[in-house]
């Protein structure tokens, strides 16, 4: 087992990093009392009754009092299921008591991170109303897989620039030379991502829904299409 993973997810639940120590102890061994924790873990009897402390209000763990105070860990499944409920039930309250609905910004705006581009370009594919144009490498188009499927089952046009064949039913696959790190996407026309992505990259993006810079990555990708389907390297799935 991945400890330094573990410990990582779990403090997306809401945990610290000490806390999800000791929770992945009662996991592991069951009911304990804080001093067994303690010595299982190596941190100080203070911090462990602590941690068990917060476990108990943040759900994931029960106390049983007996003649010493003894913690039983909530089920894996059952405190992240909890957990996403509320964050669920959370953010439909935020959505339904938003005191007035924000202007899409017309700009252009950075991203960084592979994690902040990544969420973005599912969003965005989430969102897809009508098409979808992307271009990168097949390595990063993997990554993207079952919403674009999604999105070609729902009839939605979904057109993919890669360096590799990618035959999936109801895509249309243009195959480019190695297009390295650079990913660029383009939904209904609407919405432009482009940039750097991936391993040894920058992890920067340009994001823009400006109709000046929409119409230019539009036209670029139509040109590079067009050059594509005369040297015959356009293969169609549907």
């Amino acid at each position: 087992m991945e400890k330094n993973q573990f410990s990582d997810y779990l403090q997306h639940f809401g945990l610290t990093r000490q806390e999800a120590s000791v929770y992945l102890m009662l996991l592991l061994k069951g009911k304990q009392t804080g001093y067994e924790i303690a010595k299982e873990t190596g941190i100080s009897r203070s911090n462990a009754y602590g941690a068990l402390a917060a476990l108990v209000e943040k759900g994931a763990a029960y106390l049983q009092e007996e003649s010493a105070k003894k913690y039983i860990p909530v089920s894996l499944d059952e405190f992240c299921g909890n957990y996403l409920q509320r964050i669920q039930n959370e953010r439909n309250w935020l959505l339904e008591h938003l005191p007035r609905q924000q202007v899409e910004e017309e700009g252009y705006i950075t991203i960084e991170g592979k994690r902040n581009i990544q969420d973005k370009i599912r969003n965005l594919l989430k969102n897809t109303k009508e098409r979808v144009y992307m271009a990168c490498t097949v390595e990063y188009l993997k990554e993207y897989e079952e919403e674009l499927l999604l999105l070609s089952q729902e009839k939605k046009k979904v057109v993919i620039l890669t360096d590799q064949c990618w035959e999936k039913e109801g895509v249309v696959t243009y195959v480019t030379q190695n297009r390295g790190n650079q990913i660029g996407l383009i939904t209904d026309s609407r919405y432009v991502l482009s940039g750097e992505y991936g391993i040894d990259s920058q992890n920067t993006c340009l994001y823009s829904g400006q109709k000046n810079f929409v119409m230019l990555f539009k036209s670029a990708l139509a040109n590079e299409i067009k050059l594509i389907q005369l040297q015959g390297g356009e293969f169609r799935n549907e």
